[in-house]
């Protein structure tokens, strides 16, 4: 089969995307592929600013920060054994999933 497989995850918790990684790459070697990564990509922030009151004190403000966490894995001569672990393999629920062939 000999092709390259991208995998991007994605996830708001940076331990759920470390760990899921690690999974994704102790069970692609296991199979004999390469893989190269995790590559950590920029961290998406999003920060939202809220008023405190509905009415009066227009200055107190609050703010929210809401980041997300990404990481890239190339996987290099995969063979159809390699692709049957990955659609067996279980991730936590927090974890977003993209798979390129």
């Amino acid at each position: 089969m000999s092709q390259k497989i991208r995998i991007k995850l994605k996830s708001y918790d940076h331990a759920l995307v470390d760990k899921s990684a690690d999974k994704i790459v102790k069970t692609v070697q296991a199979t004999g592929a390469v893989v190269s990564g995790p590559i950590p990509l920029p961290t998406d922030k999003k920060i939202f600013t809220v008023n405190r009151s509905t009415f009066v004190n227009k200055k107190a403000r609050e703010q929210f920060e809401l980041n997300s966490f990404r990481r890239l894995l190339d996987i290099h001569n995969s063979s159809p054994k390699t692709v049957d672990a990955l659609m067996k393999l279980e991730l936590p629920s927090g974890v977003e999933v993209e798979i390129k062939v």
